[in-house]
């Protein structure tokens, strides 16, 4: 038997894994996983390009972790589930049986039906491992790489890849980069860094249709290219739970257990859809943080713990050349803005709470605002006008920096 099954292979699995472990110090534990390498820091692989980071050290744990946790790892899919009989049929024609399974499938690229799409011989995503090896292939110091998407993923592409080619060429629907998580004056900073790096921007445009290596946009201009990288967005993978009657919506839906709808199935990390206490409401929360903290949370109650996850937050952190900017929450009520030269602090006041806040490059002890909005710490019992200055636990009280910090600065 196999008590506990874990279905995909990825940080919100490793923190299964080591929620597990806090309390059940030997069980078996199964890991199914469809990529196949051990899990892996995601955001790497654009460094691996880049020539800063090299494939044997963009793991997420050493290579001992698996056989030291008493993890089997099977490299196959997950096809189906049978919550009746607790039977997992994958892609080899095998079955596992489970006690207590946890789904951490993460998100798949979404492909728009572009016309011509199919002509295209060179088209990859940027996603995985797999993914960035491919593409590597792919590159040539003669290339002209067209990137459809502007956000996160689309960006760390081009930054990884920009001193391999030509020329780049990034084109999206929306009037700024990163239009998810920067408004447009912070936005701005982080294109111009990019510009200077020999990076050109096509928004507030879209790809109408493909003619082999010629892109068609919307506002009548084409586009040669000899590899295409398409970076639109993503789609959290649920059919797992979908075909089996669970609760869905844009991801698996879980409770603060990290419970889904159907009885000893859990699901963790991008794939799901958890509370987010900025917005109110349940939303996929695509990031690493929280992936891992959902993971940790399924896995100590897999082994009959009772433990919550009751303040996830969005929060990103991204960067390029130099320029860095930082995120969280949700950028809803009063601004409070604090300019320095080549760096900005914006701070989003609600009800008396932080609900939000974004900084481009002053983004030193970002930690001390995150935890206001995780803590859902009152602002009128600290200093935050001194907050908004400098990040320092000063703006505490004593006894909240005694406790919170240590009573250190």
């Amino acid at each position: 038997m196999n008590p506990y099954v874990i279905i995909g292979n990825s940080i919100a699995s490793i923190g299964v894994i080591e929620g597990i472990r806090k309390t059940d110090k030997d069980t078996p534990i199964t890991i199914v996983s469809k990529e196949l390498h051990p899990a892996y820091c995601r955001p790497l692989i654009s460094y691996y390009l880049e020539g800063k980071a090299k494939l044997d050290n963009i793991g997420y744990r050493d290579s001992q972790f698996y056989q030291r946790n008493n993890v089997h790892v099977i490299y196959a899919t997950a096809t189906s589930i049978d919550p009746s009989t607790k039977i997992i049929s994958l892609s080899d024609g095998n079955t596992i049986p489970y006690d207590k399974a946890c789904i951490c499938t993460g998100s798949s690229p979404f492909i728009p039906p572009f016309a011509g799409l199919e002509n295209v011989k060179e088209k990859y995503s940027f996603m995985t491992l797999d993914d960035a090896l491919a593409l590597e292939q792919a590159l040539s110091p003669s290339s002209r790489v067209l990137i459809v998407g502007a956000g996160l993923i689309g960006l760390k592409c081009a930054e990884g890849i920009v001193e391999r080619v030509s020329s780049i060429t990034v084109t999206d629907l929306a009037d700024r980069v990163l239009s998810s998580i920067l408004d447009h004056q912070c936005a701005s900073m982080m294109q111009k860094t990019m510009e200077d790096h020999g990076i050109h921007f096509l928004l507030n445009n879209s790809v109408v249709s493909f003619e082999e290596n010629l892109a068609h946009m919307k506002n009548g201009e084409t586009i040669s290219f000899d590899v295409l990288v398409l970076a639109v967005g993503v789609r959290a993978n649920t059919s797992l739970i979908k075909d089996i009657g669970g609760s869905i919506n844009r991801g698996i839906i879980i409770d603060d257990h990290m419970c889904t709808s159907i009885e000893d199935i859990y699901a963790a990390g991008d794939c799901s859809e958890g509370y987010d206490i900025t917005f109110n409401n349940h939303r996929v929360l695509a990031i690493m943080p929280n992936a891992y903290l959902q993971g940790e949370t399924a896995g100590m109650n897999m082994a009959n713990n009772d433990k919550a996850f009751t303040n996830a937050i969005p929060m990103n952190a991204i960067g390029f050349w130099g320029t860095h900017a930082l995120s969280a929450g949700t950028y809803v009520g009063d601004m409070i803005e604090q300019k320095e030269e080549n760096a900005l602090k914006r701070f989003y006041i609600k009800d008396g709470y932080l609900n939000g806040f974004i900084l481009i490059n002053n983004t030193e002890r970002a930690g001390i605002y995150t935890s206001l909005i995780r803590d859902h710490i009152p602002l009128e019992t600290i200093d935050f006008t001194m907050l908004t200055r400098l990040s320092t636990s000063y703006a505490f009280k004593e006894e909240v920096r005694r406790k919170k910090f240590g009573g250190l600065v």
